[in-house]
This record gives C-alpha cells, sequence and structure tokens, in this order.
C-alpha cells in the first residue's frame, strides 16, 4: 500500500496538527481582515459565513462518511484537507473571496470524521478511547500555540508572512497526506464494497435526530445538550473578534487568551472531571458544568474590563467538563446496543447548532448595533488599558447581549437536565454495534470552529 509504514494513530496526529496549527496561526490576522472587510456589521457577517459553513459541514458528514467506507480514508483525507486550507492563500490575494471560499468550504471541512474513522480502522475496541485521546490533545496542543507564534511573527514582520507560513504548513499537510499516510482501510474490504449503493439512510443527517423522541431520557439529554452548546457554538465563532474589537486586547493578548483557555480547559476535562465524577457523581458533574457557564456567559455579557473578561475565561474552562460528563451519562444510560444510534443523537445536535449559533449570535450582535467604525490601536499593551474609548459607541448597559441570552439558553438547559435520572446499575452487555460509534462516544472528542463531527459514523459499512 501507498504509504509510509502500516497505518498508524500517528499518521492521523500529525494531519490534524498541521491542518489545525496552519489555521491557529491566523487568528489574529483573520480578525483584522474581517472588520475591514466588513466594517459596517462585522459580527454579523462573521456569524453568517460560520454559520452557512457550519450548516454545510453539518448536511455532508454523513455522505462523505458513508463514501469513505466504499472509496477509502486516504483519498478523502486529502480531499477534506484540502478543501478547508483551501482558503488559506486567499486572505491577501482577495478578501471576499477568502470569505466566500469558506463558506462553502463546509461542505467538505469535515476531516475530524474521516479522521476518526481512520482511527476506527486500526485500533481495537479497547485502544480506541486512547487513540482519540491522543487526537483530541494534538487538536488542542496545535490551538494552544499557535496563535501566539502567528501574532508574533505579524507583529515583527507583517501578516503577509504568516498567510505564506501557513499556507506551506497547509501544502506540507496535504503533501504528507499523499506521500506518508498508508490507507487504512483493509483492500479486501473495499472491492466488494465499489458496487454497493449509498443509501438514503447513511447520507441523511437529521437521521439520528429523527430518533429523538423514543425514549424520555434521551429526548431529556438531547434538549439539554441542544440549550447549552447552540451558546457555546456561537461563542467559539465570535468571542475573540469581540475582544479584539469591542475588549481592545491585542492580538498577542487575544493569543495569549486562547493558550491559557486550552490548557485549563485539558485540565478540567482530565483531572478535575475525574475527580468530580468520583466524588459527586455524573448527573451533578453535569449540573455543575452548566452552572459554570451560565456564570462565564454572565460575566462576559456584563463583563466591561479585561479583567473580567480573563476571570471569565476561567471560569469557561471548568465549564469545559458538561458534554465528557453528559457522554459519560449516556454511555451508563443507553443499552450496549443503543450507543452508537444515543451518541449519533447527541453528535448530531452538536453539528446543527455549529450552523445555527454562529448565525444566532451574530444576529443578536447586529439588532443590539454591537459593532465598530475602526479598530483597536494597535499599540494598546496586553490587556488594554484604551478600553473605554472602544467600548459600544451606543451607550448601551449590557456590552455583550448575545452571551447574556447564552446564559438564559443554558438555564433552561440547567432546569431540564434536573429531570434526567442518573442510572448507574444497567448490564452492559456485549454486542455488534458499530465500530465507529466510539468516536462519539469519546469524552475528550473537540468540536472546532464551524466543523461538525459526522452524525451517523455508527451507520457505516465497516
Amino acid at each position: 500500500p501507498q504509504g509510509i509504514g502500516s497505518p498508524s494513530v500517528y499518521h492521523a496526529v500529525i494531519v490534524i496538527f498541521l491542518e489545525f496549527f496552519a489555521w491557529g496561526l491566523l487568528t489574529a490576522p483573520t480578525l483584522v481582515v474581517l472588520h475591514e472587510t466588513f466594517p459596517k456589521h462585522t459580527f454579523l457577517m462573521n456569524g453568517l459565513i460560520q454559520g452557512v459553513k457550519g450548516l454545510l459541514s453539518f448536511l455532508s458528514a454523513p455522505l462523505i462518511g458513508a463514501l469513505s467506507d466504499v472509496w477509502g480514508r486516504k483519498s478523502f483525507l486529502l480531499l477534506t484537507v484540502f478543501f478547508t486550507c483551501a482558503p488559506i492563500p486567499l486572505m491577501k490575494i482577495s478578501p471576499w473571496w477568502y470569505f466566500a471560499v469558506i463558506s462553502v468550504s463546509g461542505v467538505f471541512a469535515v476531516t475530524f470524521s474521516v479522521v476518526f474513522a481512520y482511527v476506527a480502522d486500526i485500533t481495537q475496541e479497547h485502544e480506541r478511547s486512547m487513540a482519540y485521546g491522543l487526537v483530541s490533545a494534538t487538536f488542542a496542543a496545535s490551538l494552544v500555540t499557535s496563535p501566539a507564534i502567528g501574532a508574533y511573527l505579524g507583529r515583527v514582520y507583517g501578516d503577509s508572512l504568516v498567510v505564506v507560513l501557513a499556507t506551506a504548513i497547509a501544502l506540507l499537510d496535504i503533501c504528507f497526506i499523499l506521500v506518508a499516510v498508508p490507507e487504512s482501510l483493509p483492500e479486501k474490504m473495499r472491492p466488494a464494497s465499489w458496487g454497493a449503493p449509498i443509501s438514503w439512510e447513511q447520507a441523511d443527517p437529521f437521521a439520528s435526530l429523527k430518533k429523538v423522541g423514543q425514549d424520555s431520557i434521551v429526548l431529556l439529554i438531547c434538549i439539554t445538550v441542544f440549550l447549552s452548546y447552540l451558546p457555546e457554538a456561537g461563542q467559539y465563532s465570535s468571542f475573540f473578534l469581540y475582544l479584539r474589537q469591542i475588549m481592545g486586547f491585542s492580538s498577542e493578548s487575544v493569543a495569549a487568551f486562547i493558550a491559557v483557555l486550552g490548557i485549563l480547559s485539558i485540565i478540567a476535562q482530565t483531572i478535575v472531571l475525574s475527580l468530580l465524577m468520583r466524588s459527586i457523581g455524573n448527573k451533578n458533574t453535569i449540573l455543575l458544568g452548566l452552572g459554570f457557564q451560565i456564570l462565564q456567559l454572565a460575566w462576559y455579557g456584563f463583563g466591561s474590563e479585561p479583567w473580567m473578561m480573563w476571570a471569565a475565561g476561567a471560569v469557561a474552562a471548568m465549564s469545559s467538563i458538561t458534554f465528557p460528563a453528559v457522554s459519560a451519562l449516556v454511555s451508563r444510560t443507553a443499552d450496549a446496543d443503543q450507543q452508537g444510534v444515543v451518541q449519533g443523537m447527541i453528535t448530531g445536535i452538536r453539528g446543527l447548532c455549529n450552523g445555527l449559533g454562529p448565525a444566532l449570535y451574530g444576529f443578536i450582535f447586529y439588532i443590539f448595533h454591537v459593532e465598530l467604525n475602526e479598530l483597536p490601536m494597535p499599540e494598546s499593551p496586553p490587556g488594554g488599558s484604551v478600553v473605554a474609548q472602544y467600548h459600544l459607541q451606543q451607550n448601551s448597559i449590557i456590552p455583550g447581549p448575545p452571551f447574556l441570552f447564552g446564559a438564559c439558553s443554558v438555564l433552561l438547559a440547567l432546569l431540564v437536565a434536573l429531570f434526567i435520572p442518573e442510572h448507574t446499575n444497567l448490564n452492559v452487555r456485549s454486542s455488534n454495534w458499530k465500530k465507529h460509534c466510539g468516536s462519539h462516544g469519546h469524552p475528550h472528542s473537540p468540536q472546532a470552529p464551524g466543523e461538525a463531527k459526522e452524525p451517523l459514523l455508527q451507520d457505516t459499512n465497516v
């Protein structure tokens, strides 16, 4: 088979690291270009662009996953990475084309779906959790380091060098897939599948969501996930722009914020989560995470000083324990042969939120006229002492209206979660449920701004 060595998790790890490292470098330049391209309605346009990308990813992920079962993973790794990184060089060539290509690239920007399928091909059931954890940690590590590097290079050498470097890393990733990544799908399984038709059920992104109402407990869990992840998805799409434009953070401050938040989130999802699960139980951990999320969203919404953003960011790291705890509760509540179906519903809802959340946040910013007509001064020190000059030009009591809307949404999620029973005595029986469902059950699987995981991996052929 083409590639270097036999298929391994390390091939998948390198692909993910290079892709998101390239995009992480562009964090600061993207915020500047976004405001310069859409000076009047920056937040609205950002929400629409990310919303279209998220919805297209949600709609296309099941089909791409099903096709990769027939034609192999390597070709679709190449396809998804190419289209995800295609907009990068356009940032300096034509900003309008840059944002247009970003929005339509959502059709193929589902690298995580193919990567998790790749890992599932080459790992045993008992190894898969650790393998997914390694992929997730790599994703987090790339975003912890790259924004700071990009901000530094942009300040010293200019944004053009950062774009060239990001483009070179994206090309390196594509070349790595072409030359070094071997096919993970066994050869003996592909010829028999070449003539196999792709059923609509496999390609239907709403197939898993149609089963939501069949069980009252699952329905409560899904409502909780929807109400809590909708504001989270919107926050991911606009928060760093909010820090830059409204709170007066410098590029270096935004990069440092991302790094600190990433490190604290990793600690929260590993050490803190395990301690809480053992001490207060699964359901109470979910409630605690939702409580932290309400606090941090309210803090973001009413916060008017940079130190408030930093303090709320620490609380936001603690709120990241919610989804891993939900995944664990689902794995306990559902029978073994229903794990993939239920986890698929949860992932489908999160994918839908990745499209709706950014658009909703952008629309709320637009309604409340949260926008600026000029960029914050680049000379502003970390933390932004000139924030007062750049706060909302309207005398608004609420600096961040969408975050307060998000806090209300999560409050509803908390009330719904109170009615979820905590089942701990189910007998897990062995069955032949599809191996790809493991990608949904792993607690630390990330969800990047604008990219939805495949809802129907568990329904694929392999």
